[in-house]
Order: structure tokens, then C-alpha cells, then sequence
């Protein structure tokens, strides 16, 4: 019953994508197609991510959906949002480093920073402030579409002179119309209590839609959304990152390791060793299968390959990583997984599949490279696929290490035109960055199983497998952990009224003993003026 139904809800999802389409088109496009930039028409009737992206934000009412798309076009045409560049934004927004993109909160979403502290209310620049925003906006969801972004208004030090109400609702506005569905959450981290007013103005800007995204944090309660690695040191974190410019912060992605070492190395005095291997692993691949000329090149282990013979198809399902359901079609390869790796604890799933099928005419050479290269191995992390070939690269968990929602794989193609001509390492140093394809991949992390507990026999219920008879009480942890700091947060947020409060009552108390001071200069003037002889 489940499929069926699943299959009528993508049914009536695309009914509504073509007719948001075509309204659009009859409704808005024949009154004036000058208030629109024609790259985002383009766009809409191309994309259909973009179209369900409002629908969803607009629980699937096309009236909605059709105004929230109109707003958003014209404030990207008044904008000039995509012809956003960073020549066109004043070079001393970036050398403040009141906004940047950097890190990962707990669930893998990037963290979107505001250093409150450092932003001045200026009239005169409030245009290109937004436009600053905008780009980083728009920077974002070029590179990872679709992934949501956690906001993280840091208030450290910050007082009245550096709050503009105005570029707050326009920030809110960002996630409410013109980037739907990109909020994770909104952190306000160590607001003073003198601001309390103000941010109760933004909770009605933000709407029924996104006011349970609005989080309010200490020093210490902001450690329970975002982990210490990438939290700076005054609000108790490890990371020792500080914004500077040029050049613009992004992801750290390196090369990763192969069993042997890099595959293809970034140093100088790796670049020969590089290219031998990766030369010599490609004839050899090559040269051993030209007599059936395959359509697909396996790199997968050839201990691996042993194995599955050995023990059949029912062994090569369970030793052999998954294969990808989903498909990324990209400009020169298919990526298949389209948007995540996934990693959990059994062996099996240490290792995760991607799968890379050339479209193009011509060879095309591609590099893995992930944010967390002390963590996984890559086999093979750079190489080259031929024309209508695919390739299978094995992604595998190092030793006692954990995969995190906080990684991220990069996958780069770029077109050979003249192939076997050019070592890779050379390739990569010389090919001009606009004609390589770049696509993201996040790392999803798969929960374990809770084991059934037999509480009469003090032990664990037996099940089919060894690996399903393991206890783990990690996940038991876990609970305990959110569970005491929920406590702990609702804690905090009754003293914080009692203080309030308290602050209130000194603040009245102080008033009158003020009043009684007064009345009692006033009566000892009283007194001495009686005092005085006429």
C-alpha cells in the first residue's frame, strides 16, 4: 500500500510543478517580462527542485507558491542577484568579517555567521549590505542546492548601536521568500537582556512557518547545537579559525588517501610518484580488459574480487558496498549517489559506492576530495574514464574512525581533449577552473539498530545474525544526553525569568529609595530653614 500511495503523491507533486508553470507563465510572464530577469524564468521552467522548493515552502497551494515566486524574481532582478560577483561588492564588507560561511552545526548543516559586534546601522550602506548577504546567499546555493544553512547571530559584546532591526528583517525575509526551505535554525547566541524587546519584533516577522527555527543560547547551551570544532574559543570551542580576506573562506577539501598513500598529491616533491602510479594503475587496467572492451572500468580490490567468486552473489551483496539509487546527471559524468555517501557501523556499511559514467565524447579525468582526509580512504581518488565507461569508486571508513554529518566530498571532472597526451597532475595544474565540473556530496551517518532486550535472561534476544546480537548503548547515550539537556535548557530558561524579574523589582526598589532620599533632603531642608532666625 505504501508504494502505490508514495507513487500518487509524485504523481499529483508534478501535476502541481507544470501547472505552477504554466500559470506562471499566462498569469505573470504576459503582463510585464522586464520585471524579471529572464535567466530565472529560464530557470523556473527548467529546474524542477526550484518550483517544488516553493510549493513545499507553500505546503503545495499554487496560489502561494505563484506570489512567493513573483516576490522572489523581482527582489532578485532589483538585486542584480545573479550577476552578483566579488567585484561588485565594496572590498571593505569582506575585510570586516562581520559575515562569512564556515563549519558545520551537529547535523551537518553549514553555519552561516553574524559577528553582530562588528556591524554598524549606516544608512548609506544599507543597500550593499543586503546585496553582501545576497551574494553569500546565492554562493551557497550554486555550490550545495537544496542544503540548509543554520544562522548564527553571534551578539558577544555587541549593545543597541549594532542592532538595525531593518537588515534583521531582511535576513528573515532571505529565508521566508527568496531561499525557501534553506533554514535549518536560527541561533542567537549570548544576547544581552536589554535587547529582549527587540527580538520579540523578530519573532512576528518570522512566521508560524519558522518561529520553532528560532533558538535562543548561551555560551555554554550554544555547545548543544554546534560541536566544539567549530565553535570559537570565547564561546568555549577549539576552532582556531579567523576570517581573512582575500581569499574567501570554503570548504577544506584535500586529497584523499589511497591504502598506498595520495594518489595524486598536491606537493611538489609527490607530483613524479604520483603520476607514475596513477599511470601505470590505468594501463594496467586498461591494457588487461581491450579484448572485450568493457563498458565498465572496476576498481574495486582484487582481494574483494576473490572473495565474491569464491562465496557467490548472496557474499557479494553483504562484503561489497551498496550500490547507489540515485543519480546526479552532471555536464560530464552521472554521479551516482546524487547527494550523500552513507556510513554506519557494521562493516558493510564502512564502505560506501560512487559511481562515475562518462557522457561525454572524449576522456575525462576526475579527482576525489573530501573535508576529513585523515578519515577515509579513496580507491581510486584520481583518475581518468573513458568515453561511455564508467568507474567505481570505493569510499571506506580508516581504521576506528567515525564518519560525521559535518563531512563533505568533493567530486571534480574536467574534459581531456587531448587524451594519454598529458600526465593528470599536470592536467589538474593547467585546466582553466571554468571548465571543470565540481559537485558536492554530504555524508549521511545511519543510526544503529536498537537491539530487543530479554529482561529475563539479563541478555540480549538472539536474532539471525552475529552482528544484530551486538549491544549498543550509544544510542541509549544519546537519549540520556538530549534528554538531561532539555532539562538543563528549560532550567535555564525559568531562571532567566526569575532574574528578569528580579531585575525588574531591584530596578523598582531602586526608584524608591531615590524618591525617599529626595523627601528626606527636602525635609532637613525644610528643618534648617525653620531653624534660622527670622
Amino acid at each position: 500500500m505504501a508504494e502505490p500511495e508514495q507513487h500518487e503523491g509524485e504523481q499529483d507533486l508534478e501535476k502541481k510543478i507544470e501547472e505552477t508553470r504554466q500559470r506562471f507563465k499566462n498569469e505573470f510572464l504576459q503582463d510585464s517580462t522586464e520585471k524579471y530577469d529572464s535567466k530565472d524564468v529560464e530557470r523556473l521552467q527548467k529546474d524542477d527542485a526550484l518550483v517544488e522548493g516553493y510549493l513545499q515552502w507553500r505546503v503545495c497551494v499554487v496560489d502561494d507558491a505563484l506570489k512567493m515566486i513573483d516576490e522572489s524574481f523581482q527582489w532578485r532582478k532589483e538585486y542584480g542577484v545573479n550577476d552578483l560577483t566579488e567585484s561588485t561588492i565594496p572590498r571593505w564588507m569582506f575585510e570586516s568579517g562581520a559575515i562569512y560561511l564556515h563549519g558545520y552545526d551537529k547535523e551537518g548543516n553549514k553555519l552561516f555567521w553574524f559577528k553582530v559586534k562588528l556591524h554598524v546601522k549606516d544608512a548609506k550602506t544599507a543597500m550593499d549590505k543586503k546585496k553582501y548577504v545576497a551574494f553569500w546567499l546565492e554562493r551557497y546555493a550554486k555550490k550545495e542546492p537544496g542544503m540548509p544553512l543554520t544562522v548564527v547571530f553571534d551578539m558577544t559584546e555587541s549593545g543597541l548601536s549594532n542592532i538595525d532591526m531593518d537588515l534583521v528583517k531582511y535576513i528573515i525575509n532571505c529565508f521566508k521568500i527568496y531561499y525557501p526551505k534553506f533554514l535549518s535554525k536560527m541561533i542567537i547566541v549570548d544576547m544581552p537582556w536589554i535587547m529582549n524587546a527587540a527580538w520579540k519584533i523578530v519573532k512576528s516577522w518570522l512566521g508560524p512557518e519558522a518561529i520553532s527555527k528560532l533558538k535562543f543560547a548561551s555560551r555554554s547551551e550554544i555547545q548543544g547545537f554546534i560541536g566544539l570544532e567549530y565553535l570559537p574559543p570565547h564561546m568555549g570551542g577549539t576552532d582556531p579559525f579567523k576570517f581573512s580576506y582575500p581569499p574567501l573562506p570554503d570548504d577544506d577539501f584535500q586529497t584523499p588517501i589511497c591504502e598506498n598513500g595520495p594518489i595524486v598529491s598536491e606537493d611538489e616533491t609527490e607530483i613524479k610518484e604520483a603520476e607514475m602510479e596513477g599511470k601505470d594503475a590505468l594501463e594496467s587496467s586498461f591494457h588487461s580488459q581491450i579484448a572485450v572492451k568493457p563498458k565498465k572500468v572496476n576498481f574495486l580490490e582484487n582481494g574483494m574480487r576473490a572473495d565474491v567468486n569464491d562465496k557467490g552473489d548472496t557474499s557479494a551483496k553483504t562484503k561489497g558496498p551498496r550500490k547507489p539509487l540515485t543519480t546526479f546527471k552532471g555536464p560530464l559524468l552521472d554521479v551516482s549517489p546524487a547527494e550523500e555517501l552513507s556510513f554506519g557501523s557494521t562493516e558493510t556499511e564502512k564502505k560506501s559506492l560512487i559511481i562515475l559514467s562518462n557522457v561525454t565524447k572524449n576522456q575525462v579525468a576526475f579527482k576525489v576530495r573530501t573535508t576529513a582526509p585523515e578519515k577515509y580512504r579513496v580507491k581510486p581518488s584520481s583518475s581518468c574514464c573513458e568515453p561511455g565507461a564508467s568507474v567505481d569508486i570505493v569510499v571506506s571508513i580508516h581504521g576506528g574512525s567515525q564518519a560525521s554529518p559535518q563531512d563533505r566530498f568533493l567530486v571534480m571532472a574536467a574534459e581531456m581533449d587531448n587524451a594519454g597526451s598529458q600526465e593528470l597532475a599536470q592536467f589538474w595544474k593547467e585546466v582553466p577552473k571554468a571548465k571543470i565540473m565540481e559537485h558536492r556530496l554530504r555524508c549521511h551517518v545511519l543510526e544503529s539498530v536498537k537491539p530487543t532486550l530479554n529482561l529475563l535472561r539479563g541478555g540480549p534476544v538472539e536474532t539471525g545474525t552475529g552482528r544484530e546480537q551486538e549491544f549498543n548503548t550509544a544510542a541509549w547515550d544519546d537519549n540520556f544526553n538530549f534528554t538531561s539537556l532539555m532539562r538543563v535548557m528549560t532550567s535555564n530558561a525559568r531562571m532567566e525569568q526569575k532574574l528578569n524579574t528580579c531585575l525588574w523589582v531591584q530596578k523598582v526598589l531602586m526608584g524608591l529609595v531615590l524618591v525617599l532620599v529626595v523627601l528626606n533632603l527636602l525635609c532637613l531642608r525644610l528643618l534648617s530653614a525653620q531653624q534660622q532666625p527670622s
